[in-house]
């Protein structure tokens, strides 16, 4: 059985290569990406290499499917790919048009959904069945709270038992407040420290309270 807060008010290594982009590409799109609507991206560069290998550092291979969240350029997504997660095990959630025409063009075999991550529902996207972790790109500082109640409502309804959605911030705590947290039943950690990414950055894990 799902857990489903009820939210109170308050790749294998050899397919890398065919799933790159450039680092002048890269820049290029998250740059025009970060113009056309800066709330939305909430970075001032793509994240490193260092902060990838942080955030999904407890995904194993094998552990079922993988939710992306505000997926980007696709930084996370090559990293899971060299930690030997199948592209067939990725749900990846980009809202921005182009970006995610890219990421069905790096990554063909994985399935691509343009719809905001806090309209997410397992009726309405049966590719969501079987999500066994979630990674969150998401800009989580720009939203507000009702947006971060619907979307841990939508991801923790979406996982199965035991998942945890790991994410990360620039800032010194927990993006989601403590209040909202509690609301939805679910408890975060800080798990890991970046020093190396531009800016630093904390990666939280969150998991159902009663997990």
């Amino acid at each position: 059985m799902y857990f489903r807060p009820s939210c109170k008010t308050v790749a294998h290594p050899k397919r890398v290569s065919s799933a790159s982009m450039s680092w002048l590409q890269e820049r290029k799109q998250f740059i025009k990406a970060l113009l056309n609507n800066p709330a939305a991206i909430g970075a001032v560069a793509p994240s490193g290499a260092a902060l990838a290998a942080a955030i999904t550092a407890s995904i194993q291979p094998r552990a079922g499917k993988v939710l992306e969240l505000g997926c980007g350029t696709g930084v996370f997504t090559r990293e899971m790919l060299r930690r030997g997660v199948h592209p067939s095990s990725l749900v990846l959630v980009e809202q921005d048009t182009e970006m995610s025409r890219d990421l069905r063009k790096q990554f063909p075999e994985a399935t691509v959904l343009q719809v905001p991550a806090q309209e997410l529902s397992r009726e309405s996207h049966p590719e969501l069945d079987g999500i066994g972790t979630t990674i969150c790109g998401l800009p989580l500082r720009n939203m507000s709270g009702t947006h971060h109640q619907q979307l841990l409502a939508a991801v923790f309804g979406a996982m199965r038992p035991g998942g945890a959605m790991h994410l990360f911030t620039y800032g010194v705590r927990c993006p989601i407040s403590p209040a909202v947290l509690a609301a939805c039943g679910v408890s975060a950690r800080r798990s890991r420290f970046v020093p190396m990414n531009l800016p630093p950055a904390s990666v939280y894990s969150l998991t159902a309270a009663s997990a």
